[in-house]
């Protein structure tokens, strides 16, 4: 399974992804709650989360894809709002205890699958020195969730992305 996650405007996404039965697709549609930090997806109700709403089960998603596909706005070298929210309710991903991989603490696999991981970024002004921390960023996340980092992709305006050789969403 392939797992799509946007924060893009409903418009723009049917044009771009279409119909896929394949592909579980992420969006905002305005319930998400912001993750509270209670940790219950690691201790109360290991792998998922315990609020209630279309998001609580990130964790579970990510177990099941092999590839998880990206779009985000460029905030400061960041995630958009959105996908940061849904970065942090992914967190059951992972157990709650850590082990060392690379003179590092990391937090242990929940599941066994691999995925890659592909992000593109959109914005008209993305600087460099913001590519550098998104660069950063993607790193660091493909540690933390041990996937394989397969583009990291910097778009003026995401209507550029169907211009992209071998990206299919």
């Amino acid at each position: 399974m392939k797992l799509l996650i946007h924060d893009l405007r409903e418009e723009d996404s049917k044009e771009l992804i279409g119909s896929n039965e394949d592909v579980k697709v992420i969006y905002d549609n305005n319930t998400i709650h912001s993750c509270i930090g209670c940790f219950g997806c690691w201790i109360k109700t290991p792998g998922e989360c315990v609020i209630d709403d279309d998001y609580n089960n990130m964790g579970e998603y990510l177990s099941k894809c092999n590839e998880v596909i990206i779009i985000s706005k460029c905030f400061y070298g960041g995630y958009s709002p959105f996908i940061k929210n849904i970065m942090d309710r992914s967190i059951s991903y992972v157990h709650p205890y850590f082990e060392a991989r690379n003179n590092e603490l990391h937090h242990r696999r929940r599941y066994d699958n691999h995925f890659d991981l592909s992000v593109y970024f959109y914005g008209e002004n993305i600087t460099e020195k913001e590519k550098a921390t998104a660069e950063k960023l993607v790193k660091a996340n493909a540690v933390n969730l041990m996937c394989n980092i397969k583009d990291v992709v910097f778009l003026k305006d995401i209507n550029s992305i169907k211009e992209l050789e071998g990206v299919t969403l």
